[in-house]
């Protein structure tokens, strides 16, 4: 695994990966924010390998069509599953259904449907002064030629699939 910028344009692995802040560990995903503001996202479970191409074919299309309330990407893993990219701002607790319904609204303006359109994945950035949308795993293209989205799955017993984090 890859930690800060300079590891990661020398390619080099770090062990500072523990260090980082831990802001999510779910049956889906770790998410950890570096200490330089980057967010650093593994990818686990079922449907892994799926979840990460398409967060990362989403966010390159919202890119390549200048939406500028997502996170950008700034590296990948294809290996380790795990990409890296801007900070959208601080998690939303609260918000107005007709608020949210707004924002996933803009986010279809530019050609993508959320499909996971919930207020855990909306954020609030401070220096833009306005909401972001993040978590794009299971967002659908509009746009045609683009594969669907993967379908959300749920496994029982999660032992099964639960990947191990070998640098802890």
């Amino acid at each position: 695994m890859f930690c800060s910028n300079l590891a990661f344009a020398q390619e080099k692995p770090c062990n500072f990966i523990k260090f980082m802040e831990e802001a999510k560990n779910t049956a889906r995903a770790v998410v950890r924010i570096g200490y330089d503001g980057l967010v650093h996202k593994t990818f686990k479970g079922p449907q892994a390998r799926e979840r990460y191409e398409n967060e990362l074919r989403v966010l390159q299309f919202l890119d390549q069509h200048n939406c500028s309330f997502v996170p950008k990407v700034v590296k990948k893993d294809n290996s380790e599953l795990h990409i890296v990219t801007t900070s959208c701002g601080a998690r939303v607790d609260h918000l107005s259904d007709k608020k949210k319904e707004r924002i996933f609204a803009e986010l279809k303006e530019y050609g993508v449907c959320h499909d996971d359109a919930e207020v855990r994945n909306i954020t609030y950035n401070a220096q833009m002064g306005r909401f972001c949308v993040i978590d794009f795993e299971f967002a659908t293209i509009l746009e045609p030629g683009y594969p669907p989205s993967p379908k959300m799955e749920s496994v029982a017993d999660r032992s099964a699939w639960q990947r191990k984090d070998s640098d802890e």
